[in-house]
């Protein structure tokens, strides 16, 4: 199989679908691998890098133009005119935000794996985790420099100093995404409060944090009360392949502190504050009903090296399944990695997109 490797093309996204040390391992199988001229310059991948893993260096278009497209972000509506019928295409998608993006993909007829829905034999996404992973850390180190005075924010100290209290950090949802930002966020000697409605997570963060973090049941009641005292807030929740729930109305946001700080890691999802809206890596944040919001879509594209690697580490797996099986057959040994497929031959496959958009849902072979 011909696979393509463009060079990501969102506002300050500096990512790459394959490194050269996944390269080599596809080329070593046969696969023949073209990556687009500086697709991993940005991180210090030379197109020489590549050529010494075996790949061909071409042009937008010979990327394009494989049976295998492999990407981190979605493309944008030009480059889904470059997509054909029976081509696939392996990223990250969101589509359940995005209906523009489905439509250019059904148009194009091409057939679309996400990684974000993607499962493992638990249920747990698993190419979805390290970027979940990332994008937590980062909230904290955003959140901070969002709550400094001069970026609008109430001019805080995360952790305080003796003799001053810390400022008050809220985690909505305690998965990889919310785990991994309390655990930043206690670090820093902040006071932390995690919220979730999964009883297992609140026992297993429980046990985590010990007396280093409160977690509380996430009942309306809680969230409004924890809400209104935070400084910072970060939304993490998370229904696979859905629309985030919006736990955070514009109301309650009217009544929190002015100038505290929130960040909203669900926003590739459509955001889980009323007042989310996307932001890039040009213009981060913005200031809504005094609030400071930070809203980038693709938050571990600043750490792009350590974000290239880790994605890798779980998605060549994958990869070489497609490479070597095609996509029906490596879905019919991996019922977990069917559940990635979002859309194909001009149609919605994945129940939460379809649900979330208001499209009609066909199941391969038949209509729902």
């Amino acid at each position: 199989m011909r696979i393509g490797v463009p060079k990501e093309t969102k506002v300050h996204e500096y990512r790459v679908g394959l490194s050269p040390d996944a390269v080599a391992e596809l080329t070593a199988l046969g696969a023949e691998v073209v990556v687009e001229a500086g697709a991993g310059a940005g991180i210090g991948f030379s197109d020489g890098d590549y050529q010494d893993a075996k790949a061909e260096i071409g042009t937008a278009e010979d990327a394009f133009a494989a049976a295998l497209v492999v990407k981190v972000k979605e493309p944008l509506l030009n480059e889904c005119a470059r997509l054909r019928p029976g081509q696939i295409l392996f990223t990250y998608l969101h589509l359940a935000a995005n209906a523009p993006l489905t439509r250019a993909l059904m148009n194009a007829g091409v057939t679309a794996i996400a990684y974000e829905t993607v499962q493992n034999d638990r249920g747990a996404l698993p190419l979805l985790r390290p970027m979940s992973e990332v994008a937590g850390r980062m909230s904290v180190q955003v959140g901070a420099y969002a709550l400094q005075k001069a970026s609008g924010g109430r001019g805080l100290l995360l952790g305080g100093v003796p003799g001053v209290a810390p400022a008050k950090v809220v985690v909505l949802g305690g998965g990889v995404a919310g785990t991994q930002a309390a655990i930043m966020a206690t670090g820093l000697q902040a006071d932390v409060t995690v919220l979730d409605k999964s009883v297992n997570r609140l026992c297993a963060l429980s046990e985590q944090f010990a007396n280093r973090a409160r977690v509380l049941m996430a009942s309306p009641q809680t969230v409004r009360q924890e809400v209104l005292a935070a400084d910072l807030v970060i939304g993490a929740v998370l229904v696979p392949g859905a629309a985030a729930p919006k736990l955070v109305t514009r109301g309650l946001v009217r009544e929190m502190k002015n100038g505290a700080a929130m960040v909203d890691i669900a926003i590739d999802q459509g955001g889980c504050f009323e007042t989310s809206r996307p932001t890039t890596h040009d213009a981060p944040t913005f200031i809504e009903e005094g609030l400071v919001h930070y809203c980038v879509t693709n938050m571990p594209g600043a750490v792009a090296r350590t974000a290239t690697l880790a994605l890798n580490n779980v998605t060549l797996p994958y990869v070489k399944a497609l490479a070597e099986q095609g996509w029906r057959r490596a879905f019919k040994n991996d019922a977990g990695f069917a559940a990635g497929l979002n859309v194909q031959d001009g149609a919605v496959r994945h129940p939460k997109v379809a649900e979330s958009l208001g499209l009609r849902l066909q199941h391969m072979g038949c209509a729902a």
